[in-house]
């Protein structure tokens, strides 16, 4: 019976984590892509901090990062 209980309380634990890793790795993504393409958006803030290298830099990091996310979210390899 203990067993039984440990194996549902991984499994809905590592849904939960899934779904975490799904929901951070998109926000992240986004918004690497957000600074990866700001130069090409018409905003005000360009104005006021114009985009340089380093935007394109973070941003690349970020779309990385959160593509890892989501590949995590995937995999669900929390109980190795």
């Amino acid at each position: 019976m203990l067993e039984e209980y440990e194996k549902k309380r991984k499994k809905q634990v590592s849904s939960m984590r899934s779904i975490l890793d799904y929901g951070i790795g998109v926000l992240i993504a986004i918004l690497g892509l957000f600074l990866f393409f700001r130069n090409y958006l018409n905003i005000s803030f360009n104005e006021q901090f114009p985009p340089d290298i380093w935007d394109k830099v973070f941003g690349g990091v970020c779309v990385i990062y959160g593509s890892w996310r989501i590949y995590r979210g995937y995999k669900k390899n929390y109980f190795k």
